[in-house]
């Protein structure tokens, strides 16, 4: 299947969340042989995009089972993007394994995605009754605690006032339009931050990383690679690689290491 018939098949939604709080997720499940893929897009992003599509596209080509989502306040799926936080999308992203996948997954996590992909990681071994479980982790330019390290730490007085007396502040995006970081996301951050101690994540772990990425500098990535188990953790650094890391030689990379996990 090509990347575009990929991006024509409609979504499912499943919903999320109780009461006040539920919403529609929008979710794109493959069926194929195991080990599936299990994708987690970055902040502001959706599962629409150029890794995320190609993934699927090779999916198809391999007959492997892939699941692309959005999180709540991304792409199709429903809510608030204002009233998003690490521990509202990690739900989502509980809730969409539990319910799409079953057998040994692939999951592979982009930027905040990758946040998100260690945190399902310690969820899943907490669920022993869970179907599906983890054959490896693919994380591309990961971005655990970034809304402490490379977000809250680095902004100025000026900025952490706004945000905690109006409780939302609009940050400026080489992307797009500037989007909010509100007081939520910061605080409720801090619940899920990992890199203070070690992060047992059970399963190899392949990280690739741009040197020239602007938003997650590679000394992040390096002290992620320090915090996990070093039996098979491989960290490649990709010298002239941006965030994105969606040119075509990028994705190359990114579906070999997919590949090498079975």
């Amino acid at each position: 299947m090509t990347s575009s018939a990929a991006a024509g098949q409609p979504p499912i939604f499943i919903e999320v969340g109780n009461g006040n709080a539920a919403r529609p997720i929008a979710v794109r499940a493959r069926k194929g042989a195991a080990p599936g893929l299990f994708w987690l897009g970055g902040f502001n992003s959706d599962m629409q995009g150029t890794k995320a599509l190609a993934l699927d596209a090779w999916a198809a080509e391999q007959n492997r089972a892939c699941v692309r989502f959005d999180y709540s306040g991304h792409g199709e799926s429903g809510g608030a993007f204002s009233d998003g936080t690490i521990g509202r999308w990690l739900e989502e992203s509980v809730a969409v394994f539990e319910q799409f996948c079953s057998g040994p997954q692939v999951v592979i996590g982009s930027s905040m995605g990758g946040w998100i992909a260690l945190l399902l990681a310690r969820e899943i071994a907490r669920r022993p009754q869970s179907r599906a479980s983890l054959a490896g982790l693919v994380l591309i330019a990961p971005a655990p605690d970034f809304t402490e390290q490379l977000m809250w730490n680095g902004f100025s007085p000026e900025i952490k006032q706004e945000i905690e007396t109006k409780g939302v502040w609009l940050r400026p995006s080489q992307y797009g339009e500037p989007y909010p970081i509100t007081r939520a996301l910061i605080e409720e951050g801090r619940n899920h931050l990992l890199l203070g101690s070690a992060i047992d994540v059970g399963c190899p772990v392949r990280i690739l990383q741009g040197a020239q990425d602007p938003d997650v500098p590679w000394r992040h990535a390096f002290a992620l690679a320090h915090r996990l188990p070093s039996d098979d953790v491989v960290l490649t650094m990709i010298q002239d690689g941006d965030h994105r890391l969606s040119r075509p030689q990028d994705i190359a990379r990114i579906l070999a290491a997919v590949a090498e996990i079975n």
